[in-house]
């Protein structure tokens, strides 16, 4: 199976954050009050605010991530100012230990060498791994998370905007598992397990979620 895009599982986890998130406070909520239009609202706030919250904090970890680079290509330019020539052996030397010969690891670095700003970048790469490519864009993070996370939470609301009471409530769980079930599943495009057993898992989750926090809900109704 060929891995999904690194975007693929950040929607998939977000979708699945906010489907679980909501899931609980629209159970705990039906269970207070029984299935009033109070859900609804509760629903839609729960929603919006695991929204804002995955979506900072997937924009300030991708802020955080390019900050990092930025910080060891200010120390590895430092480095090379001091010592531009020992900076060219290790170079050197790293593409020696991927099986270049002497030669042609010379040749490589020196033509690398004659950019300044690729031999930093090159030297950073091979250092520690960091590559600015590789990083995500802090508002486009955000907003992946955001919007994924969003849908996820929507779900278990659809049915308070048409019903209230216990069909709603019945409905409500029905499609939530249903969704838990699809997004267990679909975590498969970034595992290597079956889809069949992770949907069950994620659906086990989300019914003990809802039974949990629905049977909180009952128990402060009644305090």
């Amino acid at each position: 199976m060929c891995a999904a895009p690194a975007g693929s599982a950040a929607r998939i986890y977000g979708v699945n954050d906010g489907l679980g998130a909501v899931f609980g406070i629209v159970s705990g909520m039906a269970g207070y009050t029984g299935g009033s239009e109070v859900v609804l609202a509760a629903g839609l706030a729960g929603t919006l605010a695991s929204a804002l919250s995955m979506g900072a904090g997937a924009y300030l970890a991708a802020k955080s991530e390019r900050e990092v680079y930025e910080s060891e290509i200010s120390r590895e330019q430092a480095e090379i100012d001091e010592n531009p020539h020992e900076e060219l052996l290790e170079l050197e030397l790293f593409y020696q230990l991927k099986g270049f010969s002497p030669e042609e690891s010379r040749a490589m670095a020196e033509r690398i060498h004659k950019d300044p700003a690729q031999f930093t970048r090159t030297l950073v790469h091979e250092e520690l791994g960091l590559s600015q490519e590789t990083f995500p864009k802090p508002w486009r993070s955000a907003a992946s998370a955001g919007v994924s996370t969003a849908v996820g939470g929507f779900i278990p609301i659809i049915p308070f905007f048409f019903a209230v009471g216990l069909r709603a409530v019945i409905a409500s769980f029905i499609i939530s598992t249903i969704a838990h079930f699809a997004v267990g599943a679909a975590k498969t495009l970034v595992t290597t397990r079956s889809w069949w057993s992770s949907g069950l898992e994620m659906t086990f989750v989300g019914v003990l979620e809802a039974a949990v926090t629905y049977g909180v809900g009952v128990a402060f109704a009644h305090y």
